[in-house]
């Protein structure tokens, strides 16, 4: 242990020398931090560290300065940094997100709202809807304290146990995990693991595995992910394509989770006026939700994959390729999900998925007919 001390206490010293100082060279020359970081901003606030938890905007664009590949390239270590480095951090999301500097964000989580829903004809596999939350006072993975990290997940372990219902189920933390629980989470997807490069430049793989853990109900429809990429992933999925389903338990569940940690602790989680529900990275504020299905597009793969990307853009959805065991695009099944995630409610952006899947399914057999499928 006492090796193991003085590592972890040699790489905090390196953060710590490496962080701050002269305006840097930013290797990720097309990122949003080279566009916006200028010497000059940098120089106004580079003596700054946040109170919750020390963070600098050394440390905030870690990963635009170590790595060439970056598309963003900046995170927050606490809801401080969007202030304290509000000049930088402004332009980014307005640049990214397109929106106003006088926008304010609104939430919705209000599922009767949502219209219709995927048609029982598209061949949908599963569905699946996640969010961040991050509860106000403590810091963001990137900048958290070893003890902050200890306390979210010893508050939220609390929290958790008073689910009831559907959403009640257990917690297991990552450090000691037993090797056949291990393997089930493995086994169900579920679980998260360390070695992600940007993770680790960002500062969020600190003191792996302690202080994390997951959640998931009996039925593995609810889940929680605990000091991740942000204290907490909320997740609601199941097979098939019942999205407003999927999304009224997640609203449930977020409710019930939020209501509990105000029980526990009396904190809150954290909400911008300005950016909504508070994350790491700044891609994700709003409503920090992606809202996506697995779906086969036969026509639309047979037509070609760039057309199909171009028809998703004028859809407001984002297509990913459903990833085999190679790592290479497999038959025709997609990730379909919202491209937006700020300036847009909950509500609206689930219902964009819904109307654009069903839309691309309608298309998809237009161009099967024409391929003779």
């Amino acid at each position: 242990t006492k090796l193991i001390l003085l590592d972890s206490l040699l790489q905090e010293v390196q953060r710590v020398t490496i962080m701050s100082g002269e305006f840097p060279v930013i290797k990720s020359t097309h990122s949003l931090v080279a566009k916006h970081v200028t010497k000059e901003r940098w120089d106004k606030v580079k003596d700054i560290e946040t109170k919750t938890c020390g963070f600098t905007l050394a440390k905030a664009c870690a990963c635009a300065i170590e790595f060439d590949n970056q598309h963003c390239g900046i995170y927050a270590g606490d809801w401080d940094s969007y202030k304290d480095f509000a000049e930088v951090f402004d332009a980014v999301i307005q640049d990214y997100h397109g929106i106003s500097a006088t926008a304010k964000h609104t939430s919705d989580m209000d599922a009767s709202k949502v219209t219709g829903n995927i048609n029982k004809d598209v061949p949908v596999h599963s569905t699946r809807i996640r969010v961040g939350r991050n509860i106000d006072g403590y810091g963001l993975s990137p900048g958290i304290t070893k003890q902050q990290r200890i306390d979210v997940e010893k508050l939220m372990s609390n929290a958790l146990t008073k689910l009831t219902g559907d959403l009640a189920g257990k917690y297991y933390p990552l450090a000691g995990m037993d090797e056949t629980v291990r393997q089930q989470l493995v086994d169900d997807h579920f679980l998260f693991v360390n070695g992600d490069r940007n993770l680790t430049v960002a500062g969020m793989e600190r003191d792996w595995p302690e202080g994390r853990g997951i959640f998931h109900n009996g039925a593995k429809t609810f889940l929680l992910w605990v000091n991740e990429e942000d204290q907490t992933r909320i997740i609601s999925m199941q097979q098939g394509g019942d999205v407003k389903g999927v999304f009224e338990r997640l609203a449930r569940g977020i409710k019930a989770v939020g209501d509990s940690v105000k029980a526990e602790a009396g904190k809150e989680f954290a909400l911008s006026e300005q950016y909504g529900y508070i994350h790491s990275c700044p891609t994700n504020l709003g409503t920090g939700m992606r809202a996506s299905v697995h779906v086969d597009l036969p026509g639309w793969t047979k037509e070609g994959v760039d057309k199909l990307n171009a028809r998703c853009e004028v859809l407001c959805v984002q297509p990913r390729g459903t990833r085999g065991e190679s790592g290479g695009q497999t038959g025709c099944t997609y990730d379909i999900s919202n491209k937006h995630r700020l300036g847009y409610s909950e509500v609206q952006l689930v219902q964009v998925m819904i109307d654009g899947v069903n839309t691309l399914w309608k298309e998809d057999q237009e161009w099967q007919k024409k391929h003779g499928m």
